[in-house]
């Protein structure tokens, strides 16, 4: 069973014995509460005699963020509730159509005419099929496994994601 139908869930290749919560906040910037619970709700509901697969984030370990401390929050939940899960934690994904991803955020802004802020940061890109081959590993066990794809600066995504575009 796949929960949610964003960037994430149209990745997954579903499994029966399987809860795929790929569903809730999928913008880092987000500042109503309520979508917050939604989530939490949402996630709540689940069953529990199922294998539970949860989409986290890498920023817990680096941001305190309304959005990281919500991830936070729905990973204790998912051991405190689930007897049976895995988290999967990721960086920024390559593909889909959700406006708040990184690619597409500094895509549409190019698209308005309005300037880049290319960071001497890093961040880390998985494309889809790097992001299914790690699904394919995940163990039956209970587990937390970060999936950082590729660490690029972002003038290197720009060059690689954006300017092509």
């Amino acid at each position: 069973m796949i929960i949610g139908d964003g960037d994430i869930a149209s990745a997954i290749r579903d499994r029966a014995d399987r809860v795929y919560f790929a569903s809730g906040v999928s913008n880092s910037q987000e500042t109503r509460e309520y979508q917050y619970k939604m989530e939490a709700d949402l996630l709540l509901s689940q069953p529990k005699d199922k294998r539970l697969v949860y989409f986290s984030s890498l920023s817990i370990f680096y941001a305190d963020t309304r959005y990281a401390q919500h991830k936070r929050y729905m990973e204790r939940l998912v051991k405190l509730n689930f007897p049976n899960y895995c988290i999967v934690r990721l960086g920024n994904i390559t593909w889909g159509k959700n406006p708040h991803t990184l690619i597409n955020a500094m895509r549409k802004q190019l698209l308005k005419g309005e300037s880049l802020d290319i960071r001497n940061v890093y961040r880390y890109l998985i494309d889809r099929k790097e992001f299914r081959h790690w699904l394919d590993l995940i163990p039956e066990f209970n587990a937390e496994m970060n999936i950082p794809g590729k660490m690029m600066k972002v003038k290197q995504i720009v060059d690689k994601y954006i300017i092509p575009f």
